[in-house]
């Protein structure tokens, strides 16, 4: 699945001239923690987030002077404290996607950047948002395994899975199926290992069961 295929396109926006009150406003009529921030016309130029909006002078919350900042820093974060319309409190600091990337590529985005939310974008234009939310419903809706049924489709399936980035490549692991109970026999190093070869048995459809004889490694 792609980006565009679980986007939201519509999508509540702020510009870098609103308010910060009228951002804060935005973001509870739509239950979202997050609003791209576009210009006059439609580009995306910045995202202003919840966590932009929690050291406030509004909420009593001072920009406390600190030798370890430098006076850059010092600035900014006064800014973000007390400017009152979204360009000061605004990350113009985007991660961004094409509505062709893969739905892998957007969650390891997402992980590797501590990020809610990725804006879809065409041309520089604004065409959609892809949030956890999104991600977790397409987990929700996915098809079931396509696996055809039957013992050993189960088992050549299984020892397919087994070399698939799963750490286990090369620990000789046999697998027998009956009546689509799975056991999987083998010298494996780590329960982390073991953990993971019954999650890749677990994940074939048709399997009922899942029984280990493992032994550790010497």
């Amino acid at each position: 699945m792609k980006a565009s295929d679980v986007m939201t396109t519509k999508v509540a926006t702020v510009t870098p001239d609103h308010s910060v009150r009228h951002a804060a406003k935005i973001m509870l009529e739509n239950h979202v923690s997050g609003l791209p921030v576009v210009d006059d016309g439609g580009r995306l130029i910045g995202i202003v987030t919840e966590g932009d909006l929690l050291r406030r002078s509004e909420l009593g919350l001072a920009t406390v002077a600190s030798p370890s900042r430098s006076p850059e820093e010092q600035a900014r974060a006064y800014v973000k404290a007390h400017a009152w319309n979204v360009s000061g409190v605004m990350s113009d600091k985007l991660v961004t996607v094409d509505e062709d990337m893969d739905l892998a590529q957007i969650a390891t985005l997402m992980e590797e950047n501590n990020i809610k939310r990725v804006p879809v974008t065409r041309d520089g234009g604004l065409i959609g948002i892809v949030s956890r939310a999104d991600l977790l419903r397409a987990l929700a809706s996915a098809k079931l395994d396509g696996t055809a049924r039957g013992d050993e489709a189960i088992r050549r399936s299984i020892l397919a899975r087994l070399d698939e980035n799963t750490g286990l490549a090369g620990m000789n692991i046999s697998v027998t199926v009956s009546d689509g109970l799975v056991h999987l026999w083998g010298n494996v190093e780590s329960e982390d290992c073991r953990i993971a070869a019954r999650v890749v048995a677990e994940s074939v459809r048709g399997v009922k069961g899942v029984i280990g004889h493992f032994t550790e490694a010497e």
